[in-house]
């Protein structure tokens, strides 16, 4: 189960890595710490993106517990 667990683990980090990406091309100057003030709502490719984003984070977290698990088995 280890390798396997370890397989998937990757392959989910580098999809997260990826949308992350794609989130942060679009919104400009906004990853290197300038402060935007205006007020912008999430539509279309952006929600899916975010909703994405996160549905990925909550697999790698339960990944990690299981290959944290499942280490010595």
């Amino acid at each position: 189960m280890g390798p396997f667990l370890n397989a998937t683990m990757i392959l989910v980090s580098i999809l997260l890595i990826a949308v992350i990406l794609m989130q942060v091309r679009g919104e400009g100057s906004g990853a290197f710490g300038a402060a935007q003030s205006t007020f912008r709502v999430r539509r279309g490719i952006d929600l899916l993106l975010f909703r994405f984003t996160i549905g990925l984070i909550v697999v790698f977290v339960i990944l990690a517990i299981l290959s944290a698990r499942f280490h010595d088995l």
